[in-house]
């Protein structure tokens, strides 16, 4: 009976659990509302001179905007043949930068490249298929907080994306250029 119970309470703790996720060595996610957070400062001035942090996020890198099947929105790539970054919305994709330079790209040659065995955090399921789904009705992720990363970060990757806290907005890679965007 008691391993009854005890599966009952987990099951429960399981289903009604609220995920928040930390990457980096990051001990805490800021905020209530956080789905994911990275190894950013924990401070209320993201100016401050001890972000010393040059990691962002990598997309994925796919051949072209029409091998994503079925995309849903918000979802980001950087598109190999035109040579830029991109994020579908509302059954388009809406260029994010320039066409830059794909040379640094490291092609991922498996066989098994489906996108159904990515990973879902903040809920058991989602509709939306991709490597990694953020799935939540009231929480959301908090980009990488980097200082001035055209200055900052001396090997940036194509398809790199973080948060600028000196120009407040989100800043992008093409392989040649930083865009950004408010």
């Amino acid at each position: 009976m008691k391993k009854y119970i005890f599966s009952a309470v987990m099951v429960s703790m399981a289903t009604f659990a609220s995920a928040q996720v930390s990457f980096g060595g990051k001990q805490t996610v800021e905020g209530t509302s956080t789905l994911v957070d990275f190894n950013s400062p924990l401070t209320a001035d993201t100016n401050s001179t001890t972000n010393n942090n040059t990691s962002g996020i990598i997309l994925p890198a796919v051949e072209k905007e029409s091998s994503v099947t079925a995309p849903s929105n918000g979802t980001f790539i950087y598109d190999h043949e035109a040579k830029m970054v991109k994020m579908f919305q509302q059954n388009s994709w809406i260029q994010l930068s320039d066409a830059g330079n794909n040379s640094q790209i490291v092609v991922n040659s498996a066989t098994d490249l489906n996108a159904s065995h990515g990973a879902i955090i903040g809920s058991p399921t989602s509709a939306a298929n991709g490597i990694l789904v953020l799935e939540s009705d009231d929480k959301a992720m908090i980009l990488p907080r980097i200082q001035n990363p055209h200055q900052n970060v001396k090997s940036p990757y194509p398809g790199m994306m973080c948060y600028d806290t000196v120009k407040k907005a989100l800043a992008v890679f093409d392989g040649t250029l930083w865009n950004y965007w408010k």
